[in-house]
């Protein structure tokens, strides 16, 4: 191995060794309690090293986010591969989303931290583009072979996510922060109302 190629790899171990220290620190204290200071600490590094890594604690909390959109996008697509048919990819992909927010809470509650991203996030962010692609397919192939042809799919993704991210906000709030079998049912109503009205 080369110079050039040791100093590659050596930079992508430091990089990563910040990256797990920095995910540790989140799962011990959360999201809020993470600082550069404390990532060098648990490192070993100085905090000038984190800094030749990662401008700020915002570009690390930027490489979570994506992250997290590409592991539920991966579920996404695991989801939505189990059927043939639009309306059963979307409620398959409906609960893939639902299980992804209570199994990685961190990811989730990072992801939306400051509520549902806006249409230039979305633009700025490779994996919350691939994200909406995902969900809107599925909307414009149930919307084709509906009786509803003039149904706006935007319109329909923005009123899928804010229902499914409204009822996990409600359920994270609660005491358990986990599922609550009211909400549970809840998602199950809204998805057969949500499907029934653009077969319709």
């Amino acid at each position: 191995m080369g110079i050039v190629e040791r100093k590659i790899r050596q930079k992508e171990e430091v990089r990563s060794s910040i990256l797990k220290a920095a995910w540790q620190l989140v799962e011990k204290e959360g999201w809020q309690a993470l600082s550069m200071r404390k990532i060098a600490e648990a490192i070993e590094y100085s905090a000038p090293v984190i800094y030749d890594h990662f401008q700020n604690k915002e570009a690390i909390l930027l490489e979570f986010t994506k992250e997290g959109f590409r592991i539920l996008n991966d579920r996404l697509d695991k989801a939505k591969s189990q059927f043939t048919d639009p309306p059963r990819q979307m409620e398959a992909m409906a609960y893939a989303y639902w299980h992804f927010a209570f199994e990685n809470q961190e990811y989730y509650q990072l992801m939306y931290g400051l509520g549902m991203p806006s249409c230039e996030m979305v633009q700025e962010i490779s994996e919350l583009t691939t994200f909406t692609e995902l969900i809107m397919s599925c909307l414009k192939d149930m919307i084709k072979i509906s009786n509803n042809q003039q149904a706006d799919p935007y319109l329909k993704f923005r009123t899928f996510w804010s229902m499914i991210h409204g009822l996990i906000s409600i359920n994270m709030m609660g005491k358990g922060n986990s599922i609550n079998e009211l909400n549970t049912m809840v998602l199950n109503d809204f998805l057969k109302g949500f499907i029934a009205g653009i077969k319709a």
